[in-house]
């Protein structure tokens, strides 16, 4: 016992983070955009504070804020963003995302339209692991849809944000699930096995109900169009998903991932094998604000515990805390709350993440399934705030034809996943199993 490390909690502690979080959220409301001030600024403005505040040496704080940035789970996180990015900007280049939207809009009748809307979305969103890039891609087509035709285009929109964030909250590529199982130390298949678990049945009910909401159309009969597309161009995004669910290991899965999206696009003329590795370098480029996000959060996460921060928090935690029913919903409020705040459920989750990690270990939790909860409620948080993302990008394309009740009223998979998930941890806590003799 003696040699335990003791640290004292401490809520000046908690100051840098503040910092952090509040310069993050004050620049996004003033600016109206909370993509204004790259967030790797505002936690450098963090840890500036950190420096200033605590008292220990200049080189014993360097050295607490360059072993957290090496940590071996974030450093694990960003490499895993690096390939993450190539794979999307890969297979972007050989015009797989255009590939999986056609193909779905050729065969999907009018009466089907919600469900099939919520299924492109939800497919494309798992493939790429941006539920942004995916409304990005399908909304200025089903909005152009809609105005040709009799359909509700709420319902529609509803379908698109609720697909796309059933398939960010699972999708293995997704900056969200790579942290949230780096953040708890499990495999990412294990924690799409169960994510898949609580996500299937509020997407099974959404389908259905989104089937029902069809009945009625009818095709408008004004003009054919022809969708076109290649089949085998969406088998780099199969290959990944597949490899995923069989639990190879990530790194290996991203990186056939990206070698299969390259050959086919050299194969198909798309791009020679010089420009492929310069469309790679660019997917790494494109993951610089998460990787330094991520590598600088974790450095002032390290700065903010050893001065007693993370244990002010969790002591707090612990006297709301009466069961491992209570220490689940914690998590859950812990990162919901973060993610209001900001904006941003990667960033929330980042956040939340240690403190997480250490009430699953306390309460014996199981870790996939923490993660799980991590993600699915900064999945539900995001995917409801008025000012965010993607919230923001669907109102914008719809441009004035539905307001945010109209969308938020029609997106059910969020709500049922909300409530199937609350009932899980009340009713079924995610627990591990163990053997009593």
């Amino acid at each position: 016992m003696a040699n335990l490390k003791t640290i004292t909690p401490k809520f000046s502690a908690l100051i840098p983070l503040f910092v952090f979080v509040f310069t993050f959220l004050g620049v996004g409301i003033y600016q109206n955009d909370f993509y204004a001030l790259p967030a790797p600024i505002a936690v450098i403005v963090g840890i500036i504070v950190a420096f200033l505040m605590f008292r220990q040496s200049i080189t014993s704080k360097i050295n607490t804020l360059l072993k957290g940035c090496g940590d071996d789970k974030i450093l694990t996180m960003c490499l895993i963003y690096l390939l993450a990015g190539a794979f999307a900007t890969i297979t972007k280049a050989t015009g797989s995302v255009d590939a999986i939207v056609n193909l779905g809009l050729d065969y999907i009748a009018i009466q089907y339209i919600y469900f099939g809307v919520f299924i492109i979305a939800g497919f494309l969103s798992v493939s790429t692991g941006t539920s942004v890039g995916a409304i990005v891609a399908v909304a200025p087509i089903v909005i152009g849809f809609a105005d040709k035709s009799n359909v509700d285009l709420g319902i529609l929109c509803g379908a698109l944000l609720g697909g796309s964030m059933f398939g960010d909250n699972l999708s293995v590529i997704s900056d969200t699930t790579i942290a949230a199982t780096q953040s708890l130390g499990c495999k990412m298949s294990d924690k799409f096995k169960q994510n898949i678990k609580i996500a299937f049945p509020a997407a099974l009910i959404t389908i259905g109900i989104l089937i029902v909401q069809g009945f009625g159309l009818k095709e408008v009969k004004s003009e054919v169009i022809i969708y076109t597309y290649s089949v085998v161009k969406i088998l780099p995004y199969l290959l990944v998903i597949i490899l995923s669910i069989i639990g190879v290991n990530v790194f290996v899965t991203l990186l056939l991932g990206v070698i299969a999206g390259g050959l086919l696009g050299i194969i198909y003329g798309d791009f020679t094998l010089i420009e492929s590795t310069k469309i790679a370098y660019n997917g790494f480029t494109s993951m610089t604000e998460i990787f330094l996000l991520s590598l600088l959060t974790g450095g002032l996460a390290a700065l903010v515990e050893k001065n007693g921060g993370i244990d002010f928090i969790l002591n707090k935690i612990k006297t709301l805390i009466k069961s491992k029913r209570s220490a689940q919903l914690g998590i859950a409020t812990l990162v919901g709350t973060i993610n209001m705040a900001i904006a941003n459920n990667t960033v929330s989750i980042i956040i939340a993440g240690p403190i997480a990690k250490t009430i699953n270990d306390q309460y014996h939790l199981d870790n996939k399934k923490t993660a799980s909860i991590l993600d699915i409620f900064a999945c539900i948080i995001q995917g409801i705030l008025p000012y965010g993302a993607q919230v923001l990008m669907i109102l914008s394309f719809a441009n004035g034809k539905i307001d945010y009740l109209d969308l938020v009223s029609n997106t059910w998979y969020l709500l049922l996943l909300f409530i199937y998930t609350i009932l899980l941890i009340i009713f079924k806590p995610f627990v591990l199993k163990t053997n009593h003799i």
